[in-house]
C-alpha cells in the first residue's frame, strides 16, 4: 500500500467539534481517487545560480505546483511559488496535506492561485493540514488568499509551523464569510483552524485557534467579530533581536489603516509576534498583510516587497 493513504492526509486529533459530521459519504467516498490532495516541495539554495530553487517536488491532484518563478527585482533569489487546485475548492470528504521545507540558506514566497474555496456539504467534511519547515537561515513567507466557506461547509485546517529560532517564516491566514454575493454570509456550519508553532528543538513557539459556528453562537457580538465580517491572523517566528522594530512598525501600520482595526503582541520568551486584524473587506486586509509582509522583508532581508502577482 502507498504511504499516501487516507491516514497519511488525515489529521491527528480531529475536534470533536468537526467529527460531529462525520458521516459517510452517498456519492464519493473519503480516501477515494481524488479526494486525497498532496504537496511535496523542498526548497534550496542552488550555489551555483545563486537562487533558492525546487530540489524536490511530488503532487498527486487536486493539488499541484508549476515551475517557481522569480518575481522579485530587489530579491532575485527569492522564489514564488504557486499552489493550484484543478478541482477549485474543497469538496466534502477531501483531506488535503502538504508539506513544504525549506534549507539550505532558501528563501521563498508560497502562495495560492486564488482563494480556496469551501464548498456545500450534506455529508462528512473537509481538512487540510499544512506542514512547513524553515531551517537555519532560511526566510518564508506563506500568504495563501482567502478562505470562503459556501453555505452548510465544513471545514478543519492544522498547521504546523516549525522554524528554526535563526530563520523567518511569516504565515498568514484571511477568513471571508462566504459568497456574500449570493446573499450568502456566516451559513456555513463550521470552520476550525489551528496554528502550531515550535522550533528546531520541538520546543513549543505557539498553539493559536480560531473555532466560529455561526449556526450556533452570534459571530457578530461584541469579542467575537462585532460589526466586522472579514478575519485575518498573521504569525511571524523571527530571531527576537528583530521582534521589537518590527511591532513598533506594524502597530504604526495598524494604527494608519483606515477600516481595520487588530493589534500585534508578542509571543511568549520573544519567539515571534501574533497579529489578528478584523475589517468589512478582502482588500482591506490582504493589503495590510501585504504592508506586514514588507516591514517583515525590510527588517530581514533589508528588500521591499512590490507585492504579489497572480497568474
Amino acid at each position: 500500500m502507498s504511504v499516501y493513504n487516507l491516514s497519511y492526509c488525515t489529521p491527528d486529533k480531529i475536534p470533536v467539534e468537526v467529527l460531529n459530521y462525520d458521516s459517510a459519504l452517498e456519492q464519493m467516498g473519503v480516501g477515494k481517487a481524488g479526494k486525497l490532495g498532496i504537496l511535496q516541495l523542498k526548497l534550496e539554495k542552488d550555489p551555483i545560480v545563486h537562487r533558492t530553487s525546487i530540489k524536490y517536488q511530488h503532487y498527486k491532484v487536486p493539488l499541484c505546483i508549476k515551475r517557481a518563478m522569480y518575481l522579485e527585482e530587489t530579491c532575485p533569489e527569492m522564489a514564488y511559488v504557486y499552489i493550484i487546485s484543478p478541482s477549485g475548492g474543497i469538496l466534502q470528504g477531501d483531506r488535503f496535506r502538504m508539506d513544504i521545507a525549506l534549507t539550505n540558506s532558501a528563501i521563498a514566497h508560497v502562495t495560492t492561485q486564488s482563494a480556496t474555496r469551501i464548498y456545500r456539504m450534506n455529508k462528512n467534511f473537509g481538512t487540510q493540514i499544512i506542514n512547513l519547515d524553515v531551517d537555519k537561515n532560511c526566510y518564508l513567507e506563506y500568504i495563501p488568499d482567502q478562505i470562503i466557506p459556501y453555505r452548510d461547509s465544513r471545514f478543519y485546517q492544522v498547521s504546523n509551523i516549525k522554524v528554526h529560532d535563526e530563520a523567518t517564516c511569516v504565515y498568514s491566514e484571511i477568513l471571508t464569510p462566504g459568497r456574500v454575493a449570493s446573499n450568502e454570509s456566516f451559513e456555513y456550519d463550521i470552520c476550525y483552524m489551528k496554528v502550531k508553532s515550535v522550533n528546531q528543538n520541538d520546543k513549543l513557539r505557539l498553539i493559536d485557534i480560531a473555532k466560529i459556528e455561526p449556526k450556533k453562537e452570534n459571530v457578530k457580538s461584541f469579542g467575537v467579530l462585532n460589526n466586522y465580517d472579514i478575519l485575518g491572523n498573521i504569525y511571524i517566528l523571527t530571531p527576537g533581536d528583530k521582534i521589537n522594530l518590527i511591532q513598533n512598525e506594524i502597530l504604526e501600520t495598524i494604527l494608519g489603516t483606515k477600516n481595520v482595526i487588530g493589534g500585534c503582541t508578542k509571543l511568549p520568551d520573544n519567539n515571534g509576534l501574533l497579529i489578528r486584524l478584523l475589517g468589512s473587506f478582502v482588500y482591506d486586509i490582504r493589503d495590510l498583510i501585504y504592508s506586514i509582509v514588507g516591514i517583515v522583508r525590510k527588517n530581514v532581508l533589508n528588500v521591499s516587497f512590490s507585492g504579489i502577482r497572480k497568474i
